[in-house]
């Protein structure tokens, strides 16, 4: 009930889009297909009888003339692990770019989960769709993550002192682009991850040192954590044994859901310093129903995530700037060039960095020195491996 409400209350505040179809203009320029978080976020945006074949329309938005939808599909990213659901997620993924193409929309974000739901090149989808633009949006994502590590690195003081940086899935898209920043930049840097031959793979092609048990891994300053793999999600017991004596543990967290997840961190808080990352921020953005649609994103005022942001910077390349390069370009691929044009896109829409924030809150202070007592110890998880909470986007 809640959520059609919302729903009606999006119909009638957004005047921009009654303006656009006065004035015979597509209903939407820009749509991003996402499955959802967890449960919490089902109940946002699904009624409580709805099916896993349906698909619903999430916040909208409108950034420098171009206008977007969130288009949600009935699916966790758990769920969609197995082939079973898999198969299913993909056939409302499709129900949900056809009715994309039928509102207008030219650019289609495949968001969170749904990325590799076609395979790595999205070929089957481009075939179906073969007037669309899709993306995975890692291009975006990728710069303004390692934008906030740096920021991150330069606010907390570790600049100075030479860090020890643990990358957790190091060999994903957007862990592969921030360990070679960080190796670039001449940090030390330590990669872990739930896919033994994947990290030996990588560690084989970069040089990079890896480690298989967080336990023997030694202390850290920070943790770049690019998952949210059940098997590498910090739990309490991996930041006591990854944080330095007397200091908190700054966790850049730019996974969805997240890895550190808001219980875990909840139990730690007083030991770690956590930021969300990976997101744009630009001051031509507008949430239709403001407050009411970013806050169940659990984002900011004039924030997206880093890859819707990708998604419209598309739009107004190709449609408004009429960049015939970036029309012929893969945006299945992550690459310099592909991030370059990104760059480009990025600037006209004057899209850059958010204010720190972590799960949609300020984050004010950047001092790492740990103000509170110890975390008590715990002899009975000590003694045993790690282990995983369990969420899902």
């Amino acid at each position: 009930m809640l959520a059609t409400l919302w729903r009606a209350l999006l119909a009638v505040c957004d005047v921009r889009r009654a303006l656009r179809l006065l004035t015979d203009k597509p209903r939407l320029d820009v749509v991003f297909v996402t499955n959802i978080r967890d449960e919490a976020e089902r109940r946002r945006f699904f009624s409580a009888s709805a099916n896993r074949m349906q698909h619903a329309s999430g916040p909208r938005m409108h950034l420098g003339g171009v206008a977007a939808q969130v288009r949600g599909i009935n699916f966790t990213a758990e769920e969609m692990v197995s082939r079973e659901g898999r198969k299913k997620a993909k056939l409302v993924f499709i129900e949900a770019v056809k009715w994309a193409e039928a509102q207008g929309a030219r650019v289609v974000l495949l968001a969170a989960s749904t990325k590799r739901l076609f395979g790595r090149d999205g070929a089957e989808l481009k075939a179906l769709f073969p007037k669309l633009v899709f993306t995975i949006g890692d291009n975006g994502t990728a710069q303004l993550l390692c934008a906030d590590i740096d920021r991150a690195i330069e606010q907390s003081g570790l600049k100075r002192l030479r860090p020890r940086i643990l990358v957790i899935g190091p060999y994903g898209i957007l862990g592969s682009a921030v360990s070679r920043h960080l190796m670039k930049a001449g940090h030390e840097v330590v990669g872990f991850g739930s896919t033994p031959k994947l990290l030996n793979d990588f560690a084989a092609e970069t040089g990079m040192k890896v480690c298989h048990e967080l336990r023997e891994a030694g202390h850290f300053d920070m943790v770049v954590a690019c998952t949210h793999s059940a098997e590498a999600k910090l739990t309490l017991e991996q930041v006591q044994w990854l944080r330095r004596a007397q200091r908190k543990l700054l966790v850049v967290d730019v996974a969805e859901p997240a890895n550190l997840d808001a219980p875990t961190y909840a139990r730690c808080r007083s030991a770690v310093l956590r930021q969300d990352a990976g997101n744009g921020h630009s001051p031509l953005l507008r949430y239709v129903a403001g407050p009411l649609s970013w806050s169940k994103l659990q984002l900011s005022r004039g924030t997206v995530f880093g890859c819707f942001a990708e998604a419209m910077a598309l739009y107004h390349a190709i449609y408004r700037e009429h960049s015939p390069v970036a029309l012929t370009r893969d945006w299945f691929v992550v690459d310099e060039r592909n991030t370059a044009l990104v760059r480009e896109a990025f600037a006209s829409l004057q899209i850059g960095l958010p204010a720190p924030h972590c799960f949609g809150r300020p984050v004010h202070s950047f001092d790492l020195k740990q103000q509170r007592p110890e975390l008590p110890k715990q002899p009975a998880l000590l003694g045993q491996g790690s282990s995983s909470s369990n969420s899902s986007f």
